[in-house]
């Protein structure tokens, strides 16, 4: 098996605590509320959060509301094609100079034999990634009495 590993980072404008909150403590309501075409729902089950679009399901491994981390790891769908036997993530939450905060994520690829990850599979995960985090935000930034 291989490991192939990608970090990113995102900005954002809303401050850590509230991001958390929204993107990752309420998720199985606001995701659905504003990706509805993408996500039709988010269920929890036996304290692990797991999400399903069209037949993707992720397993929460760990979440830290103080410091604002989650790990999670996807487990099943037809997103884990062409040898990819999981993708493991962890997430990171941090304050910025500027009020706002940085979405810290390195991603997992584990594969399955010598299988390669194609870089297409890795830049549309981070372009879905990337339009949910925005439209979290567009959200939280209209709504500031809501986190």
């Amino acid at each position: 098996m291989g490991v192939f590993t990608y970090e990113d980072e995102v900005t954002c404008s809303i401050p850590p605590a509230k991001m958390f909150k929204a993107a990752i403590l309420d998720s199985d309501n606001l995701i659905p509320k504003i990706m509805p075409q993408a996500i039709k729902c988010v269920e929890i089950l036996r304290r692990s959060i797991w999400s399903k679009f069209k037949s993707m399901t992720h397993r929460v491994d760990a979440i830290d509301k103080e410091n604002f981390t989650i790990s999670y790891t996807m487990i099943d769908g037809d997103v884990l094609s062409g040898g990819i036997e999981s993708i493991s993530h962890e997430l990171k939450v941090v304050a910025s100079p500027d009020g706002g905060c940085i979405y810290k994520k390195t991603s997992k690829y584990h594969t399955k034999d010598d299988a390669q990850v194609c870089e297409e599979h890795i830049r549309g995960g981070k372009e879905k990634g990337l339009a949910l985090f925005k439209a979290i935000e567009a959200y939280v930034s209209a709504h500031p009495d809501e986190y």
